[in-house]
This record gives C-alpha cells, structure tokens and sequence, in this order.
C-alpha cells in the first residue's frame, strides 16, 4: 500500500528578506541563546509593529532581543532597534567578527556570531519589563511557535484559513 503522507519540511521556507550572512548570524546566534536555556522565535512581530530578528525567552521568563547586523551599512539604516527596548529585558546586537564593536550603541550587549555558533562579547544591561508588557510577550512568541508548529503539521489547513481572510 502506497504512503498518502505529504512531505513536510523542518523549517517554513525563508522568506528572502534577510541576506545569507544575516542568516548563517541568526543560526549561531540561536545556538549560544539554546545554550543559554532561551528558546529563540525568529522575526517575530511585537505590540509595535515592529519585526524583531531573534527573540528569546527561558523559564524564569527572561525576554531578550537580538537584532542582526550583517554589515556597517545595515546598522547605519536601522533607527527602529531603540523601539525593541520597550518590549525584552536585554537588547543585544550580533554581528560577524568582521564588524568593530566600537560602532554599536554602548547600552546594548554585543554578541560576536558564524553560522555555527557565537560568544557573548559582552553583556546587555538589564532592564526588567513591567508585568503587562511580559505577559503581553510571552503571549505573542507562544503563539506564534504554536501556529508555526501547526503550519508545519498542516500547510494545507493553514493556507485555506489565509484564503477566507
């Protein structure tokens, strides 16, 4: 008897916003937060409007944010990384050794990234989220892992919910 199973792939598709070295930060950069105990949601949408690049949380209901930089001219572009203060606990920078530290802002934590892995180079300041606004997030990137999750388990059910939208 053949298999009716469809195949699904591991991952959604990338959406070809990012360029390949924002991508291969991204991976390492989720492999030092993992290790760190944070689970991490990618270009996930906060109560502003804005995308955030990884987004990271762990048990104690810590929020970090970490924006990716893969160039000078990319950081120089980006106004917007002052509006992610608002909704984590730590704001970090990754970026390739090829980058100077010296030219990100002094108030957020820099980690230095390949696509295989990344160190802390230096810690972000805290400063610990009101209570709404934590849950407000937390509510957000379990949900989203959620209908990812679900996407993954049936593109077909998702696709005709976007169809009658």
């Amino acid at each position: 008897m053949e298999s009716q199973a469809v195949h699904l792939a591991l991952a959604p598709p990338l959406d070809r916003r990012q360029s390949e070295t924002a991508l291969a930060i991204a991976r390492g950069t989720a492999r030092l937060l993992r290790s760190l105990g944070f689970s991490c949601i990618s270009e996930l949408s906060l109560p502003s409007g804005r995308r955030a690049d990884l987004v990271a949380l762990n048990e104690r209901g810590e929020i970090w944010i970490v924006e990716i930089k893969s160039s000078i001219e990319d950081l120089r572009a980006d106004q917007k990384w002052q509006d992610y203060r608002a909704h984590c606990d730590r704001l970090f920078f990754a970026f390739t050794q090829d980058l100077p530290c010296e030219i990100f802002p002094a108030e957020t934590g820099l980690i230095v990234a390949d696509a295989y892995g990344a160190h802390m180079h230096c810690e972000a300041p805290e400063h610990r989220l009101p209570a709404p606004t934590r849950k407000l997030m937390m509510l957000r990137f379990a949900n989203t892992a959620a209908q990812r999750l679900n996407r993954l388990h049936d593109p077909q059910g998702h696709a005709e919910l976007l169809n009658e939208v």
